[in-house]
């Protein structure tokens, strides 16, 4: 049976988990060039832990220029079965309100200059998406968030642009008349796609700092009135992930959901085409099935 090992990735504002026992910071090198940072591990209520600060200590990655498939690779590597996303996010919906808490179950993928695939030219692989979310593990987060007294939506669609500007009020109508997305931001594409390419469990949590800019009664983003939500999120997000040890365990069953075996027939370039140099990149990512 597979030790539970999870890893979060911080959004703005969470750069660090409180509370881990044995805390080390440890560089990870990938094929895919460097993380975001350096990556915290630990153990937090018997469970292994990794912390990843999305956009480095100190925020000096933009959405775009994080580097989506390193930080996927690094955690991968580091033995992470499961990932736990945190980030800020925009409502389009009056009843998501800023300081409530949005457990994704669907994207819309509306960025344009980001590297969405491990795989490519000598290893094609097309993995279904269709659920890019893990039911399981989303389900955790909600029972740890509302346990820490933490308004949390159980499901809803997330939109993400590529940024790093806010919306126009005509891309923020469409987007919720049109579109039918509840929740906005920056960052959770191609990241979700990736954690499904890894075999990865991921679960996206929302933290809902405004209305855009749909809202007839609050008008466009003020970027301070953010930071200010979002100072009090990631209390929140801290509150949160202190009770996901408990809900998850230790020890760690299959995914239901097949997540972890996302891979199984995935990969179309039959095996006397596949590029050598490709497949040494792929080691962490599809070593799984590669070596089968």
């Amino acid at each position: 049976m597979a030790q539970t090992r999870v890893g979060i990735i911080g959004g703005s504002g969470i750069y660090e988990i409180e509370g881990l026992a044995d805390p080390k910071w440890v560089e990870v090198d990938t094929p895919w060039g460097d993380p975001s940072d350096a990556l915290l591990t630990g153990q937090l209520g018997g469970v292994d832990m990794v912390f990843l600060p999305r956009h480095g200590r100190g925020h000096v990655h933009s959405p775009t220029s994080v580097p989506y498939r390193a930080n996927i690779d690094a955690l991968k590597r580091l033995g992470v079965t499961d990932v736990i996303s945190i980030s800020a996010c925009g409502s389009f919906r009056e009843e998501m309100a800023p300081g409530d808490f949005v457990i994704i179950d669907q994207f819309i993928d509306r960025t344009f200059d980001r590297e969405k695939s491990f795989f490519g030219p000598g290893c094609v692989a097309h993995v279904s998406v269709a659920h890019p979310t893990c039911p399981r593990l989303g389900s955790a987060c909600l029972v740890a968030g509302r346990d820490a007294g933490i308004k949390v939506h159980d499901g809803g669609t997330y939109l993400a642009m590529e940024g790093p500007q806010f919306s126009t009020l005509a891309e923020s109508r469409m987007y919720r008349d049109h579109w039918g997305a509840d929740v906005i931001g920056m960052t959770n594409m191609p990241e979700a796609k990736l954690a499904r390419e890894a075999e990865l469990c991921y679960a996206s949590v929302a933290m809902v700092t405004d209305y855009d800019s749909w809202h007839p009664d609050h008008g466009e983003v003020d970027v301070q009135d953010i930071i200010t939500t979002l100072l009090g999120n990631a209390d929140k997000a801290r509150a949160m992930v202190a009770r996901l040890p408990d809900i998850l365990g230790a020890e760690r069953q299959l995914c239901p959901h097949h997540c972890d075996r996302a891979l199984d027939h995935a990969i179309l370039t039959q095996p006397d085409r596949r590029d050598p140099k490709v497949l040494a990149r792929l080691d962490a990512i599809a070593g799984r099935v590669l070596s089968a």
